[in-house]
Protein backbone atom coordinates (compact mmCIF):
# COMPACT_ATOMS: atom_id res chain seq x y z
CA UNK A 1 0.00 0.00 0.00
CA UNK A 2 1.37 3.23 -0.93
CA UNK A 3 2.02 5.54 1.85
CA UNK A 4 1.18 9.21 1.48
CA UNK A 5 3.92 12.05 2.04
CA UNK A 6 3.15 15.90 2.47
CA UNK A 7 6.23 17.55 1.01
CA UNK A 8 6.10 21.70 2.32
CA UNK A 9 7.56 24.61 0.52
CA UNK A 10 6.77 28.38 1.31
CA UNK A 11 9.66 30.15 -0.86
CA UNK A 12 11.02 29.52 -4.29
CA UNK A 13 14.15 27.96 -2.57
CA UNK A 14 12.10 25.47 -1.34
CA UNK A 15 10.77 24.21 -4.36
CA UNK A 16 14.50 23.73 -5.57
CA UNK A 17 14.71 21.28 -2.93
CA UNK A 18 11.74 19.22 -3.07
CA UNK A 19 11.94 18.79 -7.04
CA UNK A 20 14.68 16.40 -6.90
CA UNK A 21 12.37 14.25 -3.86
CA UNK A 22 9.62 14.46 -6.36
CA UNK A 23 11.29 13.43 -8.82
CA UNK A 24 12.56 10.16 -6.87
CA UNK A 25 9.47 9.22 -5.25
CA UNK A 26 7.90 8.99 -8.79
CA UNK A 27 10.62 6.37 -8.98
CA UNK A 28 9.20 4.89 -5.97
CA UNK A 29 5.74 5.19 -7.05
CA UNK A 30 5.30 1.64 -5.78
CA UNK A 31 5.76 2.52 -2.05
CA UNK A 32 4.97 6.56 -1.90
CA UNK A 33 2.40 9.03 -3.27
CA UNK A 34 2.84 12.65 -2.24
CA UNK A 35 1.31 15.96 -2.41
CA UNK A 36 2.81 19.35 -2.42
CA UNK A 37 1.79 21.80 -0.21
CA UNK A 38 2.88 25.55 -1.15
CA UNK A 39 2.07 28.13 2.38
CA UNK A 40 2.50 30.82 -0.10
CA UNK A 41 4.63 32.11 2.49
CA UNK A 42 6.88 34.53 -0.13
CA UNK A 43 4.64 35.40 -3.05
CA UNK A 44 7.23 35.15 -6.17
CA UNK A 45 5.24 36.34 -9.64
CA UNK A 46 7.95 33.78 -11.43
CA UNK A 47 6.43 31.00 -9.40
CA UNK A 48 4.80 30.14 -12.98
CA UNK A 49 3.41 27.13 -14.72
CA UNK A 50 6.71 27.40 -16.64
CA UNK A 51 8.89 27.97 -13.31
CA UNK A 52 7.74 24.32 -12.20
CA UNK A 53 8.32 23.12 -15.95
CA UNK A 54 11.79 23.76 -15.36
CA UNK A 55 11.96 21.83 -12.05
CA UNK A 56 10.16 19.09 -13.55
CA UNK A 57 7.82 19.04 -10.82
CA UNK A 58 3.71 19.14 -10.60
CA UNK A 59 2.07 22.19 -9.71
CA UNK A 60 1.34 22.26 -5.93
CA UNK A 61 -1.64 20.40 -4.64
CA UNK A 62 -2.41 23.06 -2.09
CA UNK A 63 -2.01 26.77 -2.05
CA UNK A 64 -2.10 28.16 1.89
CA UNK A 65 -1.53 31.68 0.86
CA UNK A 66 -0.30 32.51 3.68
CA UNK A 67 2.02 35.34 2.77
CA UNK A 68 2.88 38.74 4.60
CA UNK A 69 2.75 39.61 8.01
CA UNK A 70 5.46 39.53 10.98
CA UNK A 71 6.82 36.00 11.40
CA UNK A 72 4.66 35.28 14.70
CA UNK A 73 1.44 36.28 12.38
CA UNK A 74 3.12 34.55 9.22
CA UNK A 75 3.58 31.43 11.25
CA UNK A 76 0.09 31.30 13.05
CA UNK A 77 -1.77 31.51 9.71
CA UNK A 78 0.30 29.03 8.23
CA UNK A 79 -0.17 26.52 11.20
CA UNK A 80 -4.33 26.83 10.58
CA UNK A 81 -4.13 26.15 7.19
CA UNK A 82 -1.87 23.35 7.28
CA UNK A 83 -3.87 21.74 10.18
CA UNK A 84 -7.02 21.49 7.91
CA UNK A 85 -5.37 20.29 5.12
CA UNK A 86 -3.79 17.37 7.27
CA UNK A 87 -6.80 16.75 9.38
CA UNK A 88 -8.99 16.14 5.92
CA UNK A 89 -6.16 13.65 4.73
CA UNK A 90 -4.26 12.46 7.39
CA UNK A 91 -0.26 11.69 5.70
CA UNK A 92 2.20 9.23 7.04
CA UNK A 93 5.05 11.72 6.62
CA UNK A 94 5.31 15.47 6.67
CA UNK A 95 8.74 16.26 4.94
CA UNK A 96 10.14 20.11 5.40
CA UNK A 97 12.94 21.46 3.93
CA UNK A 98 15.13 23.92 4.67
CA UNK A 99 14.72 26.35 7.32
CA UNK A 100 11.98 29.00 6.88
CA UNK A 101 8.85 29.73 8.97
CA UNK A 102 7.32 27.32 6.72
CA UNK A 103 9.32 24.69 8.05
CA UNK A 104 8.74 25.19 11.84
CA UNK A 105 4.97 25.70 11.32
CA UNK A 106 4.47 22.54 9.58
CA UNK A 107 6.61 20.69 11.98
CA UNK A 108 4.65 21.57 15.06
CA UNK A 109 1.32 21.33 13.43
CA UNK A 110 2.55 17.57 12.52
CA UNK A 111 4.11 16.87 15.65
CA UNK A 112 0.97 17.71 17.59
CA UNK A 113 -0.93 15.69 15.16
CA UNK A 114 1.02 12.98 15.76
CA UNK A 115 1.98 12.92 12.33
CA UNK A 116 5.82 11.93 11.88
CA UNK A 117 8.94 14.86 10.71
CA UNK A 118 10.93 14.41 7.92
CA UNK A 119 13.70 17.30 7.86
CA UNK A 120 15.60 18.01 5.29
CA UNK A 121 19.00 19.91 5.85
CA UNK A 122 18.87 19.12 8.84
CA UNK A 123 21.85 20.26 11.78
CA UNK A 124 22.84 22.61 10.01
CA UNK A 125 24.09 26.25 12.77
CA UNK A 126 25.10 29.58 12.48
CA UNK A 127 25.53 29.82 16.18
CA UNK A 128 23.39 33.39 15.60
CA UNK A 129 20.18 33.31 17.42
CA UNK A 130 19.42 36.78 15.74
CA UNK A 131 19.11 34.93 12.07
CA UNK A 132 15.17 33.88 12.12
CA UNK A 133 16.31 31.04 10.39
CA UNK A 134 18.35 29.47 13.33
CA UNK A 135 15.52 29.54 15.61
CA UNK A 136 13.22 27.53 12.87
CA UNK A 137 16.49 25.04 12.69
CA UNK A 138 16.87 24.18 16.01
CA UNK A 139 13.19 24.29 17.20
CA UNK A 140 12.55 22.05 14.04
CA UNK A 141 15.03 19.57 15.24
CA UNK A 142 14.05 19.66 18.20
CA UNK A 143 10.90 17.92 17.07
CA UNK A 144 11.79 15.76 14.25
CA UNK A 145 12.25 12.42 13.55
CA UNK A 146 14.03 11.79 11.02
CA UNK A 147 17.39 13.97 9.56
CA UNK A 148 18.75 14.43 6.39
CA UNK A 149 22.11 16.34 6.37
CA UNK A 150 23.89 17.95 3.84
CA UNK A 151 27.51 17.84 5.28
CA UNK A 152 29.10 16.29 8.37
CA UNK A 153 29.09 19.24 10.72
CA UNK A 154 25.01 18.62 10.55
CA UNK A 155 25.76 15.16 11.45
CA UNK A 156 27.90 16.42 14.51
CA UNK A 157 25.74 18.94 15.29
CA UNK A 158 22.41 16.88 15.57
CA UNK A 159 24.68 14.51 17.68
CA UNK A 160 25.63 16.87 20.24
CA UNK A 161 22.22 17.54 20.70
CA UNK A 162 21.59 14.22 21.80
CA UNK A 163 19.58 12.57 18.64
CA UNK A 164 19.91 9.06 18.49
CA UNK A 165 22.43 8.33 15.51
CA UNK A 166 20.08 5.60 14.07
CA UNK A 167 17.85 8.67 13.03
CA UNK A 168 20.44 10.56 11.37
CA UNK A 169 21.59 10.35 7.92
CA UNK A 170 23.88 11.82 5.68
CA UNK A 171 22.79 11.39 1.99
CA UNK A 172 24.48 14.77 0.35
CA UNK A 173 22.93 18.18 -0.94
CA UNK A 174 19.19 18.06 -2.95
CA UNK A 175 20.05 21.81 -3.29
CA UNK A 176 22.68 20.34 -5.81
CA UNK A 177 20.82 17.46 -7.12
CA UNK A 178 18.48 20.27 -8.65
CA UNK A 179 21.66 22.25 -9.87
CA UNK A 180 23.01 19.71 -11.71
CA UNK A 181 19.78 18.64 -13.10
CA UNK A 182 19.26 22.65 -14.04
CA UNK A 183 22.29 23.20 -15.65
CA UNK A 184 21.33 20.00 -18.01
CA UNK A 185 18.20 22.27 -18.69
CA UNK A 186 20.39 25.21 -19.44
CA UNK A 187 21.87 23.56 -22.13
CA UNK A 188 18.98 23.15 -24.46
CA UNK A 189 17.19 26.00 -22.97
CA UNK A 190 16.32 29.74 -24.87
CA UNK A 191 19.01 31.69 -23.90
CA UNK A 192 18.00 34.13 -25.84
CA UNK A 193 15.00 35.36 -23.62
CA UNK A 194 17.55 35.75 -20.83
CA UNK A 195 18.51 38.62 -19.04
CA UNK A 196 21.75 37.43 -18.42
CA UNK A 197 22.75 36.32 -22.19
CA UNK A 198 23.05 40.64 -22.66
CA UNK A 199 24.60 41.27 -19.56
CA UNK A 200 26.81 39.09 -20.45
CA UNK A 201 27.35 39.69 -23.57
CA UNK A 202 28.41 43.55 -22.43
CA UNK A 203 31.04 42.52 -19.96
CA UNK A 204 32.92 38.97 -20.81
CA UNK A 205 34.62 38.83 -17.54
CA UNK A 206 32.25 40.02 -14.09
CA UNK A 207 31.19 39.56 -10.48
CA UNK A 208 27.52 38.75 -9.39
CA UNK A 209 26.52 40.96 -5.76
CA UNK A 210 23.25 39.71 -3.81
CA UNK A 211 22.20 41.09 -0.77
CA UNK A 212 19.14 40.49 1.42
CA UNK A 213 19.73 39.84 4.93
CA UNK A 214 17.99 42.47 7.29
CA UNK A 215 21.17 42.91 9.06
CA UNK A 216 23.09 43.85 5.85
CA UNK A 217 20.81 46.15 4.15
CA UNK A 218 18.60 47.50 6.90
CA UNK A 219 21.22 49.01 8.95
CA UNK A 220 22.43 52.17 7.07
CA UNK A 221 25.93 51.86 8.25
CA UNK A 222 26.66 48.07 7.40
CA UNK A 223 24.95 48.97 4.22
CA UNK A 224 26.73 51.90 3.31
CA UNK A 225 30.15 50.27 4.02
CA UNK A 226 29.17 46.84 1.66
CA UNK A 227 28.60 49.41 -1.42
CA UNK A 228 31.39 51.43 -0.42
CA UNK A 229 33.56 48.21 -0.89
CA UNK A 230 31.61 46.74 -4.09
CA UNK A 231 32.09 50.36 -5.73
CA UNK A 232 35.99 49.90 -5.02
CA UNK A 233 35.66 46.76 -6.89
CA UNK A 234 33.92 47.52 -9.80
CA UNK A 235 36.84 50.02 -10.41
CA UNK A 236 38.53 46.64 -11.15
CA UNK A 237 35.81 43.95 -12.24
CA UNK A 238 32.46 45.08 -13.22
CA UNK A 239 29.92 43.93 -11.31
CA UNK A 240 26.09 42.71 -11.89
CA UNK A 241 23.55 43.40 -9.23
CA UNK A 242 20.05 41.87 -9.16
CA UNK A 243 18.61 44.02 -6.28
CA UNK A 244 16.43 42.33 -4.10
CA UNK A 245 12.96 45.19 -3.46
CA UNK A 246 14.10 45.05 0.46
CA UNK A 247 17.53 46.13 -0.17
CA UNK A 248 16.44 48.27 -3.43
CA UNK A 249 14.39 50.47 -1.41
CA UNK A 250 17.41 50.92 1.44
CA UNK A 251 19.74 52.03 -1.14
CA UNK A 252 17.09 54.70 -1.92
CA UNK A 253 16.14 55.41 1.96
CA UNK A 254 19.59 55.60 2.81
CA UNK A 255 20.49 57.50 -0.29
CA UNK A 256 23.38 55.24 -1.43
CA UNK A 257 24.38 55.09 -4.79
CA UNK A 258 25.96 52.39 -6.68
CA UNK A 259 29.41 52.99 -8.89
CA UNK A 260 29.02 53.12 -12.96
CA UNK A 261 30.92 49.78 -12.67
CA UNK A 262 27.70 48.18 -11.20
CA UNK A 263 25.12 47.28 -12.87
CA UNK A 264 21.63 47.18 -11.24
CA UNK A 265 18.84 44.50 -12.52
CA UNK A 266 15.89 43.53 -11.08
CA UNK A 267 15.35 39.82 -9.61
CA UNK A 268 16.01 37.19 -12.27
CA UNK A 269 14.49 34.00 -12.99
CA UNK A 270 16.31 30.75 -11.37
CA UNK A 271 17.65 29.59 -15.23
CA UNK A 272 18.22 33.61 -15.94
CA UNK A 273 20.35 34.02 -12.71
CA UNK A 274 22.29 30.36 -13.09
CA UNK A 275 22.97 31.41 -16.34
CA UNK A 276 24.77 34.14 -15.09
CA UNK A 277 26.46 33.20 -12.08
CA UNK A 278 27.84 30.06 -13.47
CA UNK A 279 30.10 31.61 -15.51
CA UNK A 280 31.09 34.63 -13.05
CA UNK A 281 34.92 34.90 -12.13
CA UNK A 282 33.49 36.28 -8.73
CA UNK A 283 30.24 36.02 -6.47
CA UNK A 284 29.02 37.99 -3.38
CA UNK A 285 26.55 37.37 -1.57
CA UNK A 286 24.67 36.69 2.41
CA UNK A 287 22.59 34.05 0.70
CA UNK A 288 22.75 30.31 2.20
CA UNK A 289 22.15 28.19 -1.03
CA UNK A 290 24.54 30.31 -2.93
CA UNK A 291 27.54 29.74 -0.54
CA UNK A 292 26.54 25.98 -1.59
CA UNK A 293 25.87 26.45 -5.32
CA UNK A 294 28.77 28.36 -6.16
CA UNK A 295 30.84 25.70 -4.56
CA UNK A 296 29.58 22.99 -6.41
CA UNK A 297 30.50 24.67 -9.64
CA UNK A 298 33.48 25.66 -8.40
CA UNK A 299 32.58 29.46 -8.72
CA UNK A 300 34.51 31.65 -5.74
CA UNK A 301 32.36 33.27 -3.25
CA UNK A 302 32.36 35.48 -0.39
CA UNK A 303 30.16 35.50 1.95
CA UNK A 304 29.27 38.86 3.07
CA UNK A 305 28.56 37.36 6.77
CA UNK A 306 30.15 36.97 10.16
CA UNK A 307 29.11 33.31 10.46
CA UNK A 308 27.69 30.86 8.44
CA UNK A 309 25.52 27.34 9.18
CA UNK A 310 27.67 25.79 5.88
CA UNK A 311 31.12 25.73 7.19
CA UNK A 312 31.69 22.86 4.30
CA UNK A 313 31.66 25.29 1.89
CA UNK A 314 34.72 27.00 3.65
CA UNK A 315 36.46 24.03 4.73
CA UNK A 316 36.29 22.26 1.44
CA UNK A 317 34.49 24.65 -1.11
CA UNK A 318 35.42 28.27 -2.99
CA UNK A 319 33.43 30.03 -0.54
CA UNK A 320 35.46 32.35 2.05
CA UNK A 321 33.99 33.98 4.88
CA UNK A 322 34.80 37.81 4.89
CA UNK A 323 32.40 39.73 6.80
CA UNK A 324 31.00 43.42 6.22
CA UNK A 325 34.06 45.22 6.77
CA UNK A 326 34.95 47.17 3.38
CA UNK A 327 38.49 46.60 3.92
CA UNK A 328 37.97 42.62 4.13
CA UNK A 329 35.64 42.49 1.34
CA UNK A 330 37.96 44.94 -1.01
CA UNK A 331 41.31 42.84 -0.51
CA UNK A 332 39.52 39.11 -0.64
CA UNK A 333 37.79 40.12 -3.73
CA UNK A 334 40.72 41.61 -5.22
CA UNK A 335 42.52 38.15 -4.57
CA UNK A 336 40.32 36.43 -6.80
CA UNK A 337 40.20 38.94 -9.22
CA UNK A 338 44.28 38.72 -9.39
CA UNK A 339 43.91 34.68 -9.79
CA UNK A 340 44.93 34.61 -6.00
CA UNK A 341 41.27 32.40 -5.45
CA UNK A 342 41.33 29.68 -3.01
CA UNK A 343 41.14 26.26 -4.56
CA UNK A 344 37.98 24.20 -3.56
CA UNK A 345 36.23 20.77 -3.84
CA UNK A 346 32.90 19.48 -4.56
CA UNK A 347 32.20 17.79 -1.03
CA UNK A 348 31.43 14.35 -0.81
CA UNK A 349 27.86 13.25 -1.80
CA UNK A 350 27.19 16.16 -3.57
CA UNK A 351 26.38 13.70 -6.88
CA UNK A 352 22.87 14.46 -7.68
CA UNK A 353 22.26 11.61 -6.01
CA UNK A 354 21.18 12.66 -2.69
CA UNK A 355 17.31 12.73 -3.03
CA UNK A 356 17.36 9.17 -3.97
CA UNK A 357 19.48 8.36 -1.14
CA UNK A 358 16.80 10.23 1.01
CA UNK A 359 13.79 8.44 -0.57
CA UNK A 360 15.40 4.77 0.20
CA UNK A 361 15.84 5.73 3.95
CA UNK A 362 12.20 6.80 3.75
CA UNK A 363 11.41 3.45 2.45
CA UNK A 364 13.26 1.80 5.27
CA UNK A 365 12.14 3.73 8.25
CA UNK A 366 8.49 3.93 6.90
Amino acid sequence: MQKLIYLVAGARPNFMKIAPIVRALDKASQHFKYQIIHTGQHYDREMSDVFFEELGIPQPDHHLECGGGSHAEQTAKIMVAFEHICQAQRPTCVLVVGDVNSTLACSIVAKKLHIPVAHVEAGLRSGDRAMPEEINRLVTDSISDWFFCTEPAGVENLAKEGKPPESIFHVGHVMVDNLLFQCEQLATANAASFQSTALKAQTPRYGVITLHRPANVDDESTLTGIISALNTIAGQLPLIFPVHPRTRANLQRFNLTPAPGITLTGPLSYMDFLSLWKDAALVMTDSGGLQEETTALGIPCLTLRHNTERPITVDEGTNTLVGTDPKAIVREATRIITGQSKVGKRPVLWDGRAAERTVQHLIEVL
